[in-house]
């Protein structure tokens, strides 16, 4: 047993002493795919990788990874370790891509991987090299059966018996004993019948917890939960909810030296569903339904109010209506409130504090009628009525409202009459200059000074041609100078840099040298990027400096601008000690100044 533990001792003495050369190579499991089709590439380091930064995959979907895996090579004394991490990616749109360079830190130092094109094209796929056949697909489809036990979604809804109108809480849950790669959601339930809201969680972090069924330990997750009004009554169904999962799977293995690195495994792909619902709807009773009743079903309360009692005359006041409870108060219908007919009113302005938990929609809803009694007297605005049913006493509540009497005096008759009219005549004369008599006799004359044909009727004719065309000149030539988006960056990369320097001069005067250090090295690296167009995958210091080059730009600006750079950068992860902000800030504005007027 102890020489067991003493070879173990010397072998990983062995390989902290192993001879590696770096690099960072990238392929893919093939260059010529179909939309829609996976496939996988691997960027493979040799040696130890301390830091690595993948390539935008932005033009793919990614469906699975970062996967890790490690392997070793000795060949004539000297040992290799390989660390390769893959991604599986789908094409989704036909064409031409690039997928950029990663980037990686080996034992200490840089590396970085070729671009790789990848040609998506629609149908089939064939091998990039004319091989026999199709490569076949990294990721297989398993049997959802096969991992039932193992891994399910369940639907967990708080009543499966309610009255039509009244609310419903529906919890979509995960259960899973696996270890999950990856998770895509397939499809949403329709709720066809029901009105549907989503519970909102503000957690960033999805907790879980733990829960024993039959003997068997899952981690729970609560995936969606959803809020229901079924709006007809009868037996309705919740569709499944539909989900892929990236599983990974143990291989077993017989190579020593792979145990020893942690075995192998494979992902899994599983489509799986959770079990239809089936709620029991039963219609409302129709024995006691009042007059008043709108539809509403929960706990309610309703309360009226209006700002004043006293004015005058074609004066306004706002009436209010004010709805609180749980339940379906979100599709609460117009309040049906009848107000006198010397009353001028206007529809309601509706407005909701309405917030929606596991515990269901509650809050409160508020109606306020703008009212502009036109005479002078005396009237009431009568009690409303407002009815709602209780799913949990299965009856109808009736509320009523205590009433307003309004006392109006008379107004000014010059005040302004909006929407009224009447062909009462003491009415009118009360109304004065607001509505008049149509007169029945014409008194009319020919004007020796007209308009038409005078000079400004001319002037006026032909500038609205004159304008059409300053209009169309101005969008093309706006066309012209905004369709080459490399030619418009490369104008503004002065202002984007400028503003980089005005953050780093108040960094500056604030004595925050990380800071200070850290707006140069952006406000340098951006600028040169929209200048001169160069990705962020490939802006390092020597393609900037051949591009430089490339542009006749003065070699010792470019010395400048990488002295800079490096500083900077140097700066951003230690002290920087013996060097002048200010100075590092002037030399920076005097290199972007340099850079424009050549």
């Amino acid at each position: 047993m102890k020489l067991k533990y003493f070879a173990l001792l010397i072998f990983t003495l062995y390989l902290n002493k192993v001879f590696a050369q770096g690099g960072l190579d990238a392929s893919v499991s093939k260059r010529t795919i179909a939309i829609g089709e996976p496939f996988e590439i691997s960027f493979t380091a040799k040696g130890n990788i301390e830091q690595f930064d993948p390539p935008s995959f932005s033009d793919f979907r990614v469906v699975g990874g970062p996967n890790q895996s490690s392997s070793m090579t000795s060949i004539n004394g000297n040992t290799t370790v390989s660390i390769a991490l893959s991604y599986n990616l789908v094409g989704v749109k036909e064409g031409t891509y690039t997928i950029g360079a990663a980037r990686a830190t080996i034992d200490g130092k840089s590396y970085r991987s070729k671009p790789i094109k990848i040609q998506i094209a629609k149908g089939n796929s064939t091998s990039h090299q004319g091989s026999k056949g199709a490569e076949p697909d990294n990721l297989t489809t398993g049997n959802a059966s096969d991992m039932a036990k193992h891994l399910f979604i369940k639907a967990v809804a708080n009543k499966t018996s309610v009255y039509q109108g009244e609310q419903i809480t529906v919890t979509y849950k995960l259960y899973t004993n696996v270890s999950i790669v990856d998770i895509a959601m397939d499809k949403l339930p329709d709720f066809n019948g029901f009105w549907s809201q989503e519970v909102k969680n503000d957690n960033e972090r999805i907790p879980w917890t733990q829960e024993t069924i039959n003997g068997t330990t899952y981690h729970v997750t609560d995936i969606k939960q959803i809020i229901l009004f079924p709006e007809r009554w009868g037996k309705l169904t919740l569709d499944p909810l539909g989900m892929t999962f990236l599983i990974r799977q143990v291989v077993p293995s017989n190579d020593p030296i792979e145990q020893f690195f942690g075995g192998s495994y494979k992902d899994v792909k599983y489509k799986i569903k959770s079990t239809p619902v089936t709620i029991d709807v039963k219609a409302l009773p129709e024995n006691g339904k009042p007059a008043s009743f709108q539809g509403a079903v929960g706990h309610f309360s309703v309360e009226a109010s209006a700002d004043h009692l006293d004015l005058k005359a074609n004066e306004a006041l706002n009436y209010s209506l004010k709805i609180s409870g749980t339940g379906n108060i979100k599709l609460l219908r117009s309040p049906k409130v009848k107000f006198d007919p010397a009353i001028e009113a206007y529809d309601p302005k509706v407005s909701d504090q309405i917030t929606a938990s596991l515990n269901g929609v509650s809050g409160s809803r508020s109606y306020t009628y703008l009212l502009i009694p036109r005479h002078e007297g005396s009237y009431d605005i009568t009690p409303f009525e407002f009815s709602y049913f209780n799913p949990a006493t299965q009856k109808y509540v009736t509320l009523t409202t205590k009433g307003y009497h309004l006392t109006v005096a008379k107004g000014d008759p010059t005040s302004n009459v909006t929407a009224f009219s009447s062909s009462d005549q003491q009415e009118v004369k009360l109304l004065d200059k607001d509505i008049r008599y149509i007169k029945d006799t014409t008194d009319l004359t020919w004007s020796t000074h007209t308009f038409f044909g005078s000079v400004w009727f001319w002037l006026l004719l032909l500038l609205g041609p004159l304008l059409f065309i300053a209009a169309w000149l101005y969008r093309n030539w706006y066309r012209e100078h905004t369709k080459d988006v490399v030619r418009i960056k490369g104008r503004n990369a002065n202002k984007v840099a400028a503003k980089h320097m005005a953050s780093a001069n108040k960094q500056l005067q604030n004595g925050d040298k990380k800071l200070f250090y850290e707006a140069v090295y952006r406000g340098l690296y951006g600028y040169l990027s929209d200048k001169f167009n160069i990705a962020a995958a490939d802006l390092n210091k020597d393609n900037i400096a051949d591009q430089l080059r490339l542009r006749g730009k003065d070699e010792a600006v470019i010395n400048q601008l990488i002295e800079t750079l490096d500083l900077c950068e140097m700066a951003r992860y230690a002290p920087v000690v013996g060097t002048s902000e200010q100075e590092v800030y002037e030399k920076s504005k005097h290199i972007i100044h340099a850079i424009e007027n050549a």
